[in-house]
């Protein structure tokens, strides 16, 4: 049976090198690979917002717990969800589906969201973790590390980035080459507790 080393060897890393950097063409590849993430109906709601400048970078860390990853890692990737993504022009979502195709989950979209704001949002955070998944999964793959974060303050960073008012950050990955290795895994519950058969 094949297994997947980038999911057994994917760690946190707290301890970059901050002198690397991502060539364009490495960071094209896993945005291309992460936009292959799925999403309810196809609605893509998923916003990569992939902070490069410095000054931004050092701002953001100071909203962040002053945690240096989000500084000296190579790429730092703001997950943010569109939370209208299902009203903005959704055929374009099954444009390369067939017509009878189209015709079913085109309006489906709109009766699934319209007038649910917590749907909106659930699906929205739901897409962007499998989305920073991808990412971390497809960095290791790719040779770099990796660490999910979400120890900043949201309303702040929203505020830095100059988020759209129906744009909501959901997580930050950062990506880049480690200076140290992750502790030790802290502990592994025993599987009969996490996975169940059918019922509680």
């Amino acid at each position: 049976m094949k297994v997947s080393q980038a999911i057994i060897e994917r760690r946190s890393i707290k301890a970059y090198d901050p002198q690397h950097k991502m060539s364009e063409e490495e960071i094209s590849q896993l945005m291309s690979l992460a936009m292959l993430s799925p999403t309810a109906f196809n609605i893509q709601n998923w916003r990569f917002v992939l902070v490069t400048d410095p000054n931004l970078r050092h701002q953001i860390r100071s909203v962040s717990w002053n945690q240096a990853q989000v500084e000296e890692a190579s790429l730092l990737v703001v997950l943010t969800a569109d939370l209208k993504a299902w009203e903005k022009q959704p055929e374009r979502y099954w444009v390369n589906a067939a017509k009878p195709v189209q015709d079913i989950l085109v309006p489906a979209i709109g009766q699934y969201y319209d007038g649910n704001a917590q749907i909106q949002r659930d699906e929205a955070m739901r897409s962007c973790g499998m989305a920073a998944t991808t990412i971390m999964l497809a960095a290791k793959e790719m040779g770099y590390d990796t660490c999910p974060m979400d120890g900043f303050d949201f309303d702040a960073v929203a505020q830095l980035l100059k988020l759209p008012e129906d744009h909501i950050p959901a997580m930050f990955v950062v990506v880049g080459k480690a200076l140290k290795e992750a502790m030790p895994r802290g502990g592994q519950l025993p599987m009969d507790e996490v996975v169940i058969y059918n019922q509680f």
